[in-house]
């Protein structure tokens, strides 16, 4: 078995929580090294690309959230095995990055700076997402978004909504999701009521 750390902020949420969350559901053993936003300048010193997560396996540092959550998924029966399902898994994945990666920046700016950009992704690019995800989900049967059980998509999917929901990003509605991709919360209510999930 393999010696597994998982290197990330001390949050709810964020890019390693669909891994750690994997880990917990496959009862996958592993050291989850969380760390204050004050320590990220000397923690990226000692990190592949200067960010996290970081995943160490045996002792080898491997970042990339999304080839993390495959890899952890992998492990813990939560990615598929079919080609074509595996495809959708991975496409949700990577939209969820798209959208994450848009709204970055904006962690930078302040006052009615960070108020107007935030307000223009809520209205543009992060309704828009939400709503090809709810197309995506209801696609697929409208439980899972790939090989009709859990998956990683299914964990990050959650994480995002829940992040969204939950006041953390200032200037975005938590009304949001609930006005514009109801199916969505109904998925992440089925997920917090799994009993193996970790609110």
């Amino acid at each position: 078995m393999h010696k597994l750390s998982l290197t990330y902020f001390d949050i709810a949420g964020g890019r390693a929580e669909p891994a750690r969350l994997a880990m917990q559901i496959g009862n996958i053993s592993f050291k989850d090294i969380r760390f204050p936003f004050a320590q990220f300048a000397q923690v990226r010193k000692n990190t592949p690309l200067s960010q996290v997560p970081v995943l160490t396996i045996d002792g080898r540092q491997v970042t990339q959230c999304n080839s993390i959550n495959r890899f952890v998924g992998k492990l813990a029966g939560l990615y598929p095995e079919d080609n074509v399902q595996a495809l959708l898994c991975d496409e949700i994945m990577d939209a969820l990055e798209d959208v994450t990666n848009l709204l970055r920046p904006t962690f930078n700016l302040q006052g009615e700076a960070m108020q107007s950009a935030r307000k223009a992704l809520s209205e543009g690019p992060i309704t828009q997402y939400l709503t090809w995800l709810q197309t995506q989900l209801q696609q697929n049967g409208g439980t899972y978004f790939a090989d009709n059980r859990l998956s990683i998509a299914d964990l990050k999917v959650f994480v995002w909504i829940r992040t969204l929901n939950s006041g953390f990003l200032d200037h975005i509605p938590t009304t949001l999701v609930e006005s514009v991709a109801p199916k969505l919360n109904e998925h992440m209510q089925r997920k917090e009521q799994t009993q193996d999930l970790i609110p």
